[in-house]
């Protein structure tokens, strides 16, 4: 839909994601950032929490897959998506659920550090990977394939030149 609020939370992850499936099949993780303002008492000098805020998100297809396999509870994150309201009905009562449909989902790196590899994915991404394969350990592996993309406009020496240097063509 357009015109949905598009929002970026930053938080730590209350658990685990949860990985699951659809009727169709199709999979959808959910999980919980939980986000605390920080703010400076300009009078003690001492840095003071805010209220929490906890956002439930949900992310699908094999971004789904990805996000179960790579986010870990207590993980910060960096989350941008769309604000969605649902409407339902509980014990007779109606009610209304805030949810944050992911449209990206990454580690925040201000505290630490990521080693990120390129999922062999399926038809209909851009890039054409392939599937996940299973390393040694019996952990699902995801690695870009030898040489790149076909479609890579920088696997190729710059035209009128042969090598490739530092230097910006400007």
């Amino acid at each position: 839909m357009t015109g949905e609020p598009i929002v970026t939370i930053v938080g730590n992850l209350t658990g685990d994601p949860e990985l699951r499936y659809v009727s169709s099949g199709t999979p959808v993780a959910s999980f919980t950032v939980a986000s605390t303002p920080r703010t400076q008492n300009r009078q003690t000098g001492q840095w003071e929490d805010g209220e929490a805020m906890f956002i439930r998100c949900s992310v699908w297809r094999e971004y789904a897959e990805n996000v179960a396999e790579s986010l870990l509870k207590g993980m910060r994150v960096v989350v941008t998506g769309r604000m969605t309201v649902r409407n339902y009905e509980y014990n007779g009562e109606r009610r209304t659920s805030i949810e944050l449909q992911v449209d990206e989902v990454g580690p925040s790196l201000r505290y630490a550090r990521a080693q990120v590899t390129k999922v062999p994915g399926s038809g209909g991404q851009s890039g054409g990977y392939g599937a996940p394969a299973q390393n040694t350990q019996g952990r699902v592996s995801y690695t870009a394939p030898q040489g790149g993309s076909a479609g890579d406009q920088w696997s190729q020496p710059p035209v009128g030149g042969s090598n490739f240097d530092d230097m910006p063509p400007f």
